[in-house]
């Protein structure tokens, strides 16, 4: 199926007069105009395109990327105004489509706005929208205290920074947290510092590392402390035993274990964790 609004890896069909058509293995084709077809190519050639509707609501492909696909969020500049909404750049010959009901605060012409492109079920046009936290949920969340996530920064608070979690949950970074100049639409690293009541995330900025699985790491030193420096987990242990005996992924365990490990804290054994006794 080929899929608007996202890439889609198709293979060369044939040559016409206005380009290449191009299809995916269920029979569906697109035509690459002209303008994006290769210098080099075969009949036959698998070709990486991005596909979208046309001003004539046709579905075409390129081959330029475009600053946004279906999904995400992005900073984009608004290059008009009419009478049904505003026109984003991103990256295409075709301008995004933002409707005014889909506008946090009135666009204007020059400005830039971070928004969610998604794809209208009635048209099945890509469109625009810069209510941001309509398209977030901590209800169900994927993330745990003390994991690195992707962030993206939303808006300004009295009390600090919300960000975008993971292109999924809401976040926020308090002011006493920030060390950096933050703008709007940023794309920074963070980790889950603390989970609130209600599912909220207090997030910090930082890069992986000691630094952030070193709450991690305290954790498996003071349960081997409390088990006579033993501790019944391997790296083939399995992730629900890991998170039964110690709340943490296998993957921030296995991190943790790595660090102590490089800092001759610990001793890994068959059986499992043992701590090192002080010389």
């Amino acid at each position: 199926m080929i899929q608007i609004g996202e890439y889609n890896t198709l293979e060369i069909l044939r040559d016409t007069q206005p380009g290449l058509f191009l299809g995916d293995s269920e029979g569906n084709e697109v035509l690459l105009p002209n303008r994006y077809v290769p210098e080099h190519f075969e009949i036959g050639d698998k070709i990486e395109v991005f596909v979208y509707l046309d001003n004539e609501e046709r579905i075409i492909a390129t081959t330029t990327k475009p600053y946004i696909k279906n999904g995400e969020f992005a900073m984009l500049r608004c290059n008009e105004v009419s009478k049904y909404g505003a026109f984003l750049d991103f990256g295409l010959v075709k301008e995004l489509f933002c409707p005014f009901k889909e506008q946090a605060f009135p666009m204007k012409k020059g400005g830039w706005y971070l928004v969610r492109c998604y794809i209208d079920e009635k048209t099945e046009r890509l469109v625009a929208s810069s209510k941001t936290n309509r398209f977030l949920d901590n209800t169900n969340l994927t993330v745990e205290q003390f994991e690195e996530v992707d962030l993206i920064a939303s808006h300004p608070s009295d009390i600090g920074m919300n960000v975008i979690v993971n292109n999924i949950h809401s976040g926020l970074i308090y002011k006493d947290n920030i060390y950096q100049d933050i703008s709007v639409g940023d794309k920074l690293k963070g980790i889950v510092k603390k989970i609130r009541p209600g599912n909220k995330l207090d997030i910090a900025l930082g890069q992986i590392g000691y630094r952030n699985i070193e709450p991690n790491a305290d954790r498996i030193m003071q349960e081997l402390d409390d088990n006579s420096g033993f501790l019944n987990l391997t790296d083939k242990s399995s992730p629900d035993l890991i998170k039964e005996q110690l709340q943490m992924s296998k993957k921030n365990f296995k991190r943790a274990v790595g660090t102590l490990y490089k800092k001759r804290l610990i001793e890994i054994k068959p059986d499992g964790i043992y701590l090192v006794e002080a010389k």
